[in-house]
């Protein structure tokens, strides 16, 4: 059976995406959130995307032995139905499985983590107010916390980072951040510097 997934980009071979991994990275298409630094925003709509599943099945199957993960990114991939199934095509394959994810919807979370070997979870901000600033989006940080705990509790390997523009993310913010991550007993942020590429607020691109 076909997974249900969306797919709005795809990399076949990266050294970045997964530490210490080599590779494939899918994009899943579809996010709620507006990060106003997104440098993928042709990911942001819902549609049916641009690459069949079927297709990076063939490929995986060819580079078997010569990468060693696959990457569901995004977008946001937990918007997916289909991801949990996608997981299992991967996993039987013999590739381990690595999930970007910015901790949107935590239920759906939960559910695929028992079958993720590595998260990178992206926190936007301090777990109040300022985080909807960044995603234009309301409460975003009450469903953050849900994913962190989730994350913490499934004992699965994962870094938290953060997107840094002068212009959103102060040094109090930081220091506030980091904070709010101690105290959920959690490790530091790793700061993640903007990348303009991509990028459509003029603001933020023109920043000095």
């Amino acid at each position: 059976m076909t997974p249900a997934l969306r797919i709005g980009g795809f990399v076949g071979f990266s050294t970045v995406d997964y530490p210490g991994l080599l590779a494939a990275v899918v994009f899943c298409q579809g996010c709620p959130w507006r990060c106003r630094y997104c440098h993928n925003p042709h990911l942001q709509t819902f549609h049916e995307g641009n690459l069949a599943w079927s297709e990076v099945l063939t490929f995986l199957r060819e580079r078997t032995g010569l990468l060693e993960a696959v990457v569901f990114s995004g977008g946001e991939p937990t918007a997916q139905a289909g991801l949990d199934e996608a997981m299992r095509d991967v996993r039987a394959l013999g590739y381990r499985v690595g999930l970007h994810t910015a901790g949107i919807h935590p239920v759906p979370l939960a559910r695929v983590l028992p079958l993720v070997d590595w998260v990178g979870l992206d926190v936007k901000a301090p777990l109040d107010a300022r985080m909807d600033a960044i995603t234009r989006r309301p409460a975003s940080a009450r469903p953050v916390r849900l994913a962190l705990d989730a994350v913490r509790a499934a004992r699965v390997p994962f870094e938290l980072r953060t997107t840094v523009h002068p212009a959103l993310l102060g040094p109090a913010d930081r220091d506030d951040l980091q904070f709010d991550l101690h105290r959920l007993g959690l490790p530091a942020s790793r700061w993640q510097p903007f990348r303009p590429q991509g990028c459509e607020d003029p603001e933020l691109i023109g920043y000095s």
